[in-house]
């Protein structure tokens, strides 16, 4: 068979070149779902995947995740578990033809052998619909059991037909004590892993080698390599890696952030909650990462400008000023000098008084309205027009008139009703400078509360 890779047992396995090994990360591939790092929210004890395998029990399945989470070393587990035929097909290069071979030898297989065959499909979200298509009266019928992996949201990225014959598994980064025990047994294992060159690696080395990882055991594992067997062998004959080698080995972290994706939304989620959570330090570095990764600037500064009237609102009016300048002048001299106006306008967002007062409130009125409480015009409020056909419906002159508060004391206020059931929408805050306009809205509608007999008014 031309599978790219086969489970020992479960068919070909192609014979290594001579004085060829290889890498530590295929070698440390785990051969059961005991030495999967990390995934314990799937593969713990009782847990429904981990039922799912052991009991022989799944269809379809749909693993995603970030890059070196283990999606494909989950299925080539399976694979082994279920005592399964492994294929694998990758959604940038396989075409139909390829697909629909592979699912022919896999009805062979079956008739001849009676052996089941998992067909994996990685970056399934590059498949278009037309090539997912072909895969669904396979799944249908049980020719082939589907793993499929993926980095992109598969709610997003697959279509619909093929969600709803799959069950969805989200593989989450593995934790850096995770990561660290995988390398542990990396370094000890003699058979599959470094053990035979008997290496010294110092913890602070093998803590860094894990946290700087990110997440993707395989980078650990591969600059675990490239640390031991670049170090000389030290007077005991065994390669010492302290922490210096180890910040040699290991590349820097990239920033794993895409446009389109998930990480485009969750940072700028964490960006906006952190500016409305009054902590310009992370609001700075969620920044920070969307300008190194190349976000749009002006995404970034309608952001801050919508953070600013929503979050901050009436407790610092200014704030709404400084976003909209920002927005301005990044746009202006474009990057890299646009990161300082936005910078700006980001530190003074996050560190403003907050009230989001006006949101609430438009926000109350607009769901009155959208549920049917539309109120009539009150009378008084009336063009001359209209308020010459309340009159003649029977409403007095009392009624119809208007007060024109500039003519009415220093405060150039009258106590009216402009809504005919004296609804409230706006409930200021005591914060920042609102805790003023609180203070009159205060006074005022204590005033109308007192009501009294209107003055003299006019149209």
């Amino acid at each position: 068979m031309d599978d790219l890779f086969t489970p020992h047992g479960t068919g070909e396995q192609p014979e290594p070149m001579p004085e060829m090994r290889e890498p530590l990360a295929a070698r440390m591939r785990p051969e059961s779902l005991d030495e999967v790092a990390g995934q314990q929210h799937l593969l713990a004890p009782g847990k429904l995947l981990r039922r799912a395998i052991e009991a022989d029990r799944f269809s379809s399945l749909i693993f995603y995740g970030p890059p070196g989470v283990g999606k494909t070393t989950l299925a080539y587990v399976i694979a082994r578990h279920t005592s399964a035929y492994f294929v694998m097909l990758n959604g940038v290069q396989s075409n139909k033809s390829e697909m629909q071979d592979k699912i022919a030898q896999a009805r062979t297989r079956w008739a001849l052998h009676r052996q089941r065959t998992i067909l994996f499909v990685d970056e399934l979200h590059r498949f278009n619909k037309a090539q997912q298509d072909v895969l669904l009266p396979h799944l249908e019928h049980g020719t082939v059991r589907f793993i499929g992996a993926t980095t992109e949201n598969p709610f997003f990225a697959i279509n619909s037909a093929m969600l709803s014959r799959s069950q969805i598994f989200p593989l989450q980064p593995v934790e850096q004590e995770d990561t660290a025990a995988l390398l542990r047994r990396a370094i000890a294992d003699t058979q599959r892993g470094l053990g035979d060159l008997h290496p010294v690696v110092d913890e602070d080395a093998l803590q860094h080698l894990a946290a700087k990882a990110d997440g993707d055991v395989r980078k650990a594992l591969t600059a675990l390599e490239v640390a031991v067997l670049s170090t000389p062998p030290g007077p005991d004959g065994s390669p010492h890696i302290t922490l210096a080698e180890a910040e040699e080995s290991i590349q820097q972290k990239a920033v794993k952030y895409d446009r389109v994706g998930d990480a485009h939304y969750d940072t700028i989620s964490a960006f906006i909650k952190s500016m409305r959570g009054s902590d310009p330090d992370a609001a700075l570095y969620w920044l920070a990462t969307m300008l190194h990764a190349g976000e749009d600037i002006r995404f970034i500064a309608r952001r801050i400008v919508i953070c600013a009237s929503e979050d901050v609102g009436l407790a610092d009016s200014n704030a709404l000023r400084v976003a909209l300048d920002a927005a301005r002048a990044a746009e202006m001299v474009g990057m890299p000098e646009a990161r300082i106006p936005l910078a700006h306008a980001t530190v003074y967002v996050a560190t403003a008084p907050k009230s989001n007062s006006a949101y609430m409130g438009i926000n109350a009125a607009l769901q009155d309205v959208q549920q049917g409480k539309t109120l009539a015009v009150p009378d008084h409020l009336a063009t001359p027009t209209r308020k010459k056909l309340a009159r003649l419906r029977g409403a007095t002159e009392e009624e119809t008139t208007y007060q024109y508060a500039h003519d009415h004391g220093e405060d150039h206020y009258v106590p009216q009703a402009y809504l005919p059931e004296g609804r409230v929408y706006y409930h200021p805050t005591g914060n920042g400078l609102e805790r003023r306009i609180g203070e009159r809205m205060a006074y005022l509608r204590s005033l109308h509360e007192q009501g009294g007999a209107p003055p003299e008014g006019k149209d």
